[in-house]
């Protein structure tokens, strides 16, 4: 990605002053220098005293910006489709009732519950109709992936708050759910989130950027769970995540699942559609805390 102009930077460095709650960037006569906190997870790094950087985390996640132009020849044929079993099984009776009561209560006031924090315009963007070739694509959300943020609930929302002109480095996640059971939406579900770069989802994934492979960003939710604090390095595992989070977590994906229409069965992890073969999150994750929640929620019998 060619880099913004001093002057632009610097517009944009003003705007972003002007907001309530910015802290402090530093600006060089050439460059702007930009701070930022860690989000992300690789499984096969060695676990060292030294943290991996954004870019060791993130990797080309938001590689998949339209160019927006249309260009002659063919795009890339996704790989081969990974097959995908979901750990969520169909469920009809066996319900608890205090967790169906619990939910629905909560359920009631799901939107005065929820956060708005909007990510920077730079970490996210517009669903695409057409890849650069032309070609129809299908933007409709129709896949979750799950992930996890690897560091606090606040770092999380500075990176996604602080811009970034490189595309290497954009990222965001449509919604983020605290230790506490906090729901944090951060990218409307019809805009495209910048959560997985090379990816795909039984053998799809769009293209819209001819200089980049494929992702399922265009048609997938991005949802987030934040780590536990013995979570913060690249251990295969951690303590796993509160009851209060399977919580949230199933009530935002019933209201996905009511307002986009997909199958439980399309509710599946950052690991598996990584075609990179690093990404382990979410880490410690229960389906079966999951699998109770959704159940009672009546999603589990269709």
């Amino acid at each position: 990605m060619v880099r913004l102009p001093l002057k632009q930077n610097l517009s944009a460095l003003l705007k972003r002053m002007q907001r309530p709650g910015v802290g402090i960037v530093l600006v060089s006569t050439a460059s702007l220098l930009v701070v930022v906190s860690l989000v992300g997870v690789t499984a096969e790094k060695d676990s060292g005293a030294r943290r991996p950087s954004l870019l060791d985390l993130l990797n080309d996640v938001g590689k998949d910006k339209d160019s927006g132009r249309t260009i002659e020849g063919e795009p890339p044929v996704p790989p081969k489709a990974l097959s995908w079993s979901s750990p969520l099984a169909r469920q009809c009776s066996g319900i608890d009732p205090s967790v169906r009561k619990r939910l629905l209560q909560r359920k009631r006031t799901l939107s005065e519950q929820r956060k708005t924090i909007p990510a920077d315009p730079t970490n996210f963007g517009t669903r695409y109709r057409r890849n650069p070739w032309g070609q129809p694509l299908n933007p409709d959300p129709r896949v979750v992936v799950l992930h996890e943020t690897v560091y606090s609930l606040g770092s999380a929302l500075n990176t996604f708050q602080t811009p970034h002109p490189r595309d290497e480095d954009q990222v965001s996640y449509h919604t983020l759910i605290g230790l506490d059971g906090a729901i944090v939406d951060l990218v409307d579900p019809l805009q495209r989130a910048f959560g997985a770069g090379y990816s795909a989802f039984l053998g799809e994934w769009a293209v819209t950027n001819a200089k980049f492979k494929g992702s399922v960003n265009n048609f997938a939710l991005h949802l987030s769970l934040e780590t536990p604090k013995d979570g913060h390095d690249n251990d295969k595992r951690h303590s796993g995540y509160t009851p209060a989070q399977y919580d949230a977590m199933a009530l935002v994906l019933d209201n996905w699942i009511e307002r986009f229409g997909f199958q439980p069965a399309a509710i599946t992890t950052h690991q598996h559609v990584d075609l990179g073969g690093v990404r382990a999150d979410p880490r410690s994750f229960s389906w079966a805390d999951l699998q109770i929640r959704l159940a009672a929620l009546g999603k589990l019998c269709l």
